[in-house]
This record gives structure tokens, sequence and C-alpha cells, in this order.
């Protein structure tokens, strides 16, 4: 703990430094952030383990005032006022404290602000770092170029993975640079399906904590240890329990590579502001016995906690949330199993502002592959019939909102459109007869039609024109399934959408060739270009990351407070747009990824006129122009010049 001001901080309460150092004198201001440190008065000149950043930098001693005698029982600065909102003004214990500027070796290791080499000579003068770098001064550009040299000698992906993340504990700015000028190169790396094996192995690789960590044991008292995450201003939060990792299953803890990973989009894609990201696990424990052996597993070693004791934890989370960081904070679910997935969405839609990837995400970024294929080929959604080979979170949200689309379209019935779309899960087809055993969220594609077993013969009966997997299990788009597809239809449309690759229903290579070049093809994770018959097909990837990072942006542009159905389908049509004849050319049913961020921005627009259409949005007035207002918004991660 220490003091400044007459106010007591503990260690992670740094926010009021700035403006209480201000209130001292003597004092000389240098107008940019640098590293100072906090010290007890017993502790030696050269401890410089308790630096911090602050707002404002301090070239010199500032003057601490006198001890006041403490009062008893009082609480200062700590959890229940982590910012001194409240007590900022009044007199409080101090500890008698030295408020030194510390060494630029603190500066050089906070990932923030940290620019390695391309501090330039009267930055390293004015901010202690003469000696602790080599005297050459470089710029970004050949940072990011150095870095894309040192990635592409690593042949194994988790090795690009872990040192990019080194990166971006070291220098936040350059590895956000990084990443925009290469993201496709590096969005496979970063996130799906690299990612994956990430969290197969978090607890061994890991090095340092990105995200917040909330357990069983913290039952009682979330709200406090939310208020240790040292940001303030949190825009987005991505949380997960773990529990269903990808198409990998329960990881528990170690899923916190999903949250970070996704959060690192948000920012690189929607340019989202790193600060305002905040990853969050909860952990209710894992049913993955391997992981419960594993001597490296850092989450807690019980089996997962349910019913009461695991809706209480999150309502207790849900809430805390609210309460620090207000109503317009969007939380977004991730990973959850299909059994808490939906319910939670139900549960907090009308309260929270709250978005669940897996269910509306993909549901989103689907709908405008499909929307991009059906005006390649000159037909309309009401045309299709669709069939679903999986009819969890993401089956059965990608089937309500292309069902929700045909009614738009078409003005008739959501009942009726429903009738359009077939699921099959592990027991078959869908049907009306399984009514009383299905799942709550099965139950509105139980249609009338005779059992049927194997995905085969619902293909051959249902006569789908469209085909999309979202079943979490490998290579079940057969030769057989495929073939019959291209029977049926001239240019048959099969998404195959498990995640990561080993997961996928087929692969690009499989969906071409048994459909004899026919098929057009996309997959949840990348496949290389494959040439059949003298044609190159480079197939689309249906990729999340094309909707969620603008999605989010043009909610935090407008300030919205609630999600509504209606802003998806807006998305939807806005990626759907951005697709090109030269795109349809080459077989794609998705824009370059190397256009993302300007494509997020005109996400983002539409998104938020749909909520100002929508009265849902609170930021007044509406912004003329709104993608250029989005993009104005939008983070960069360019280096700063500190005086």
């Amino acid at each position: 703990m220490f003091a400044l001001c007459g106010t007591t901080f503990t260690n992670n309460s740094f926010s009021e430094v700035s403006r209480c150092l201000a209130q001292s004198k003597p004092q000389r201001i240098v107008c940019a952030p640098v590293v100072v440190a906090a010290a007890r008065s017993n502790a030696k000149p050269s401890d410089r383990n308790a630096s911090f950043i602050a707002g404002t930098a301090l070239k010199e001693t500032v003057e601490i005032a006198p001890a006041v005698k403490e009062p008893k029982s009082t609480v200062i600065g700590g959890v229940g006022d982590l910012y001194c909102e409240e007590t900022v003004n009044e007199e409080h214990t101090i500890t008698p404290s030295a408020i030194s500027v510390a060494s630029g070796y603190s500066l050089l290791r906070d990932p923030r602000y940290n620019k390695g080499l391309a501090f330039n000579e009267k930055e390293r003068d004015a901010h202690y770092l003469c000696g602790l770098l080599p005297p050459v001064v470089v710029d970004q550009e050949l940072q990011v170029k150095n870095v894309m040299q040192n990635l592409r000698q690593y042949e194994v992906p988790l090795q690009k993975y872990m040192a990019i993340t080194d990166l971006q504990e070291r220098n936040e700015n350059l590895f956000y640079k990084v990443v925009i000028d290469n993201v496709e190169e590096l969005l496979p790396v970063i996130y799906t399906p690299t990612v994956g094996e990430a969290c197969q192995k978090y607890g061994s690789i890991f090095r340092r904590p990105q995200g917040l960590f909330i357990s069983l044991k913290d039952k009682g008292r979330v709200l406090e240890v939310l208020k240790n995450w040292p940001e303030k201003k949190v825009q987005v939060i991505v949380v997960t329990d773990g529990e269903r990792i990808l198409g990998l299953g329960d990881l528990g803890c170690q899923g916190m590579g999903i949250p970070v990973g996704k959060l690192s989009l948000y920012t690189a894609l929607g340019g989202v502001h790193p600060s305002a990201c905040l990853p969050v696990t909860i952990d209710v424990g894992t049913n993955n016995e391997k992981l419960l052996k594993d001597e490296f597993y850092i989450g807690l070693r019980q089996r997962r906690a349910t019913g009461q004791e695991y809706a209480e934890l999150l309502d207790e989370f849900m809430t805390a949330v609210k309460q620090i960081y207000g109503e317009k904070v969007l939380i977004q679910f991730e990973d959850f199993a299909n059994h808490n997935a939906f319910d939670l969405l139900d549960k907090y839609s009308p309260s929270h502002l709250v978005f669940n990837d897996d269910i509306q995400g993909t549901a989103s970024v689907v709908l405008a592959g499909l929307l991009a294929a059906l005006k390649k080929v000159g037909e309309t959604l009401a045309e299709q019939t669709f069939l679903f080979f999986g009819a969890g979170e993401a089956g059965t949200g990608i089937a309500e909102l292309i069902a929700l689309e045909m009614s738009k379209q078409t003005g008739a019935p959501l009942d009726e459109t429903r009738k359009k779309i077939w699921l099959v899960d592990s027991k078959g087809l869908i049907v009306r007869s399984r009514m009383e055993t299905l799942q709550h969220f099965k139950r509105p594609w139980a249609h009338e039609h005779e059992p049927v077993k194997d995905l085969v013969t619902a293909v051959n009966v249902i006569k789908p024109t469209v085909l999309i997997g979202s079943s979490g299990v490998g290579r079940t788009f057969t030769k057989e399934v495929v073939g019959a597809m291209a029977s049926i239809n001239e240019q048959p449309v099969i998404f195959a959408l498990s995640n990561p690759t080993s997961q996928s229903e087929c692969t690009a290579e499989e969906a071409y060739t048994w459909s004899e070049g026919q098929a057009i093809f996309a997959s949840g994770s990348p496949f290389p270009p494959f040439e059949y018959k003298g044609k190159v097909f480079v197939s689309g990837q249906s990729n999340n990351a094309y909707i969620f990072p603008g999605f989010g942006l043009g909610l935090i542009i407008s300030g919205a407070i609630r999600v509504h159905d209606d802003m998806l389908l807006a998305a939807s049509e806005a990626l759907a747009a951005e697709v090109t004849w030269e795109d349809f050319e080459k077989g794609l049913m998705y824009p370059p990824f190397s256009n993302i961020r300007k494509i997020s921005a005109r996400i983002a627009a539409k998104v938020a006129a749909k909520a100002y259409e929508l009265g849902l949005a609170t930021l007044r007035p509406q912004p003329e122009n709104l993608v250029a207002f989005a993009e104005s918004c939008m983070y960069s991660p360019s280096y700063h010049s500190y005086r």
C-alpha cells in the first residue's frame, strides 16, 4: 500500500495517482506517460519492483505530506473504493513514502508504452533509457519486418503462437501493427486453428496472465476480484467457462486462450482499444480427466459445478460487471456448452448487452456467405432447402437467423420459413415424433417426416440445396454425402464449419474432388487453394472474425444497451455486400481479410444505424457519416512521441 495526497492506495489502485500528484508541491510535469515507482520510506533506493505507469511524468522527487494518525477500522482505496471516487477528498492515513522517477528499465517492460529500439534519442534521454538500449534507432516498419522474418523461421504453428504472444506481452503496439499488416498470414496463428492447440497445452506454455481468472473460490467476492483488473473503462468482455472449446471439448481453465484471442481480434480487426478489452475465464472445474491428472493444469482440480452453484456464480459475475462497468459494456459469451449457452443468452439478453459468438456470430457470418453465394448463382434464400448436420448452439443459431432473413425478405411468418430448414443431430433427422425427448432449442426444427438415422439418407430424402456442418465431428461429409449433394444440385453449397481443422466435416480438396468441381465451398478453418482439372479453387473461410469485431464496434460507437436480431441481419447484409464479382471468380464467398478493418468499419456503421433505428442507441446525436465516425474511433497501433 502507498499513499498520495491524503489518500491511501492499494497496489492496484493507480487511476487517481496522476490527479493526486498534480495537487502535490513542488513538482515539474513532463507531458508523457512514464514509469514511476512508489516505495515505502524504508525501501532501498534501488528497489524498482513496485513500478507502475502514471499518466504524468515527474522528473523530480515529489514531497509527500507527513503521516496522520490512522483512524480505527477505516479501509480506504481498497475493493470498496478502488478508484477513490468516494474518498479522494477526505483525509486518510498516509504511509510515509517517496515518489521518484524509476529507471527506464521499467518502461521497457511495460507492453503498452514500450517501443523497443524505436525510442528516439530525445525520448531515451528524457525517460532514462540511455545505455539500456543499443544506440541504433529504428522505425516501426523495420520492427515489423524483423518480427515477420523471425516468425517465418518457425515451422510449428504453436511455436509461432508462443512467439507472437511473447511480443504482445513486450510491445503491445508492435504486436497489433504486425497482425494488422499481415492479418491473412497471422489470423490462423493467433486464432483458429492454432489457438485450439494452445488451449490444450495452456498449462505447459503459460507464462504471464493475460486476463482475469474467476473461480468457485471467489464466490461471494467476485466484485472484489473484478476490481483487481487495472483498467476502469472496459467496453468489451469475452468470457468462457471452458466447457466447449472449439470442437475440442472441456478444457476448463485452459480455455482462457479463447477470450484472449478473440479480444486480440477485437483490437486488430475492429479497432477496439486494447485497454478497453477484458478476457475472463470462469473456472468451475473440469470433467476432463486428463487435465485433472495433469501436473501442469492451472485450474481447479475438481469436477464441474452445475445447477444452483454454477448459476449463482455466473449471476454474481454478471451483476458485478454491470455494477463496475455500466450498462453499455458488451459481454460476449464464448464456448459455453449447449445446455448453458442458450440459457445464459435467454436469461441476460433482457437486462445486459450480451452476445454469444457461437450462436449469433456464427449465424451472422454464415448468413453473409449464403447471401453472397446465392447472389453469385442468381437465387434467393426462399428458393433453398437447408440441411444441417449438427443441432447445437451454432447449428440452431444459424438456422434461426436464416429463417429470420427469409421472413424479412418474403414477409412470410417465421414458422413457415423454418419449414425450409432441416437439422440432423446424433440421433438422426429431427422430426416431430421425437418432440418429447428434444432439448428446447431443437423443438422449432422438428417437422413432420418419418425418422431418418444417417446423413446420406437424409440428403437423399430431403434433397437440400445447401448442406451446413456444425457438428464438431471431423470427416462426416463423406464421399457418399458430397456425391449425393452433387447429384441433386448443379452447384451444391457446402459449408464445413467445425473447428479446428481436424474437426472439419470435410476438407476443401474433398469437397471439390467428390463434387467434381461443382461445389461452392466454405469452411470454419482455412484450407489452401486446390487445383482440380486445371482450375484453381480458393475456398472461403466462414470465420466469425468477419463479424464480431465490427459488430462490437458498432455497439460501442452507438452506445447500444441491448442486442437485437435485426442488428445481426444488418451485419450479415453488410458483409455480403463486400464480396465482389472478382471474389466470385476466385470461388470466394467472403472478401479478402486484407481489407478487414475497412470492412469492420462498414459493418459497425450498419449495426450502429440499426441501433439508432430501433431506439437502442444512447450516444446522441447520431453522427451523419457513421462509416467515417467508426473509422475515426478505431485504435491505431502507430507509436506516439513521448516528450
